[in-house]
């Protein structure tokens, strides 16, 4: 207790540390208020009342069962914006997070659904098999950066038109699927190996919560703490300073990528072994893009991208909700894209003026630096 006092001491003392503090409070909130007013403006043009809509949202959204929901669908989307932003702190755009999943999926959902195992084996086959399968997709793109100097943007696209082709491709009756009415999909997962839910009495949370947890501490961790992490990031800084250091700047290119990719194998996950229990033509895709959204908005930070997938899944939650109560459904992807370009606009333009203020600040130390030596030298004389 004593040395947290003294840490809130020193923070309200020293002005430097506050004005970072505030700083990073200030591009939040003024990114959610031009947003909010943006979108109001929107509607009002529309012939829609923005203050009726903002009132039904709020209404709808914080009742116990639409949370309950909301929990379950930010699971993935947190998954998938981890597993972005581990690209994002190297500079790297892995934008084949959707094709990653979806095929890491699949092979797990396979997987599980044809051998007899009990779920103590089977669940953690799968999730160690969809991280795998993901991993070695997200590898190519990585060998063909850092051997190649290919576009992480351009392969990682190709490889999601690919990996689109592949699913469609062993997603027949008689490969790795079977026909049940008008789905196609892999053998139905048998019970023991679906995870385990949460019973709230307004409905069940997944269990996957737990994975999507352990995962933004991993992510955390590995990336705040370690020298993997670190070496990371001065990658992403600048590769010929970092090589100039000694790190090895293809290795770190590959290790990222193929470890992204690991973490997008995750992201099928709380569908496949909370919710639908196999792979079909049903199975949800784009959950990939989805998560570039949300790591942008959660600035790459871990706790950032929990909020920022949480207020992803309330927006949808209230946006279905917004349509049965007469308003249009696009509204929605606006309220989604404007908050995302708000905190992205907001971030920067707080950044900027932060960064001028450090430079003043520096300027006006060395000038005053500067006058008590010329007048100690004038003293001498």
């Amino acid at each position: 207790m004593p040395a947290t006092v003294s840490s809130l001491t020193s923070l309200v003392r020293d002005p430097h540390r506050r004005e970072r503090l505030l700083l990073g409070a200030a591009a939040p909130a003024l990114a959610l208020v031009t947003a909010f007013v943006l979108i109001a403006v929107v509607m009002a043009v529309t012939d829609q009342n923005p203050v009726r809509a903002f009132g039904l949202m709020l209404d709808y959204g914080t009742k116990a069962d639409s949370q309950v929901w909301i929990i379950n669908k930010a699971i993935a989307y947190y998954l998938s914006a981890v597993a972005v932003a581990i690209g994002f702190r190297m500079n790297l755009f892995n934008i084949g997070v959707d094709g990653q999943y979806q095929v890491g999926a699949l092979i797990a959902a396979w997987v599980g659904g044809s051998l007899a195992f009990t779920g103590l084996v089977n669940i953690p086959l799968m999730i160690l098999v969809a991280m795998v399968v993901s991993g070695f997709w997200a590898g190519i793109a990585g060998y063909l950066k850092a051997t190649r100097g290919v576009s992480e943007v351009i392969s990682t696209i190709m490889l999601n038109a690919i990996a689109g082709s592949l699913v469609g491709y062993l997603l027949k009756e008689g490969r790795l699927a079977e026909l049940s009415g008008n789905i196609v999909h892999t053998p139905d997962l048998p019970d023991s190996s679906m995870f385990f839910t949460i019973d709230t009495g307004n409905g069940e949370i997944w269990g996957t919560v737990v994975i999507a947890v352990l995962a933004g501490v991993a992510y955390w961790f590995l990336l705040g703490r370690t020298r993997f992490g670190y070496d990371l990031r001065a990658v992403g800084h600048s590769d010929t300073a970092a090589l100039a250091s000694g790190v090895n700047v293809k290795t770190m290119v590959t290790g990222a990528m193929l470890l992204s990719g690991v973490a997008a194998g995750l992201v099928g996950m709380p569908i496949l072994l909370n919710d639908s229990g196999n792979f079909g033509n049903n199975f949800p895709g784009g959950m990939g893009f989805t998560g570039i959204a949300i790591a942008l908005l959660g600035r790459n930070h871990a706790v950032g991208m929990a909020f920022a997938a949480l207020l992803w899944g309330f927006l949808e939650r209230t946006g279905n909700h917004l349509d049965f109560e007469g308003y249009s459904r696009e509204i929605v992807g606006v309220m989604q894209g404007t908050i995302v370009l708000s905190v992205v606009i907001a971030y920067e333009l707080v950044r900027r003026w932060g960064l001028r203020r450090q430079q003043s600040r520096v300027g006006a130390e060395l000038a005053a630096g500067r006058a008590k030596t010329n007048d100690a030298a004038e003293v001498g004389q």
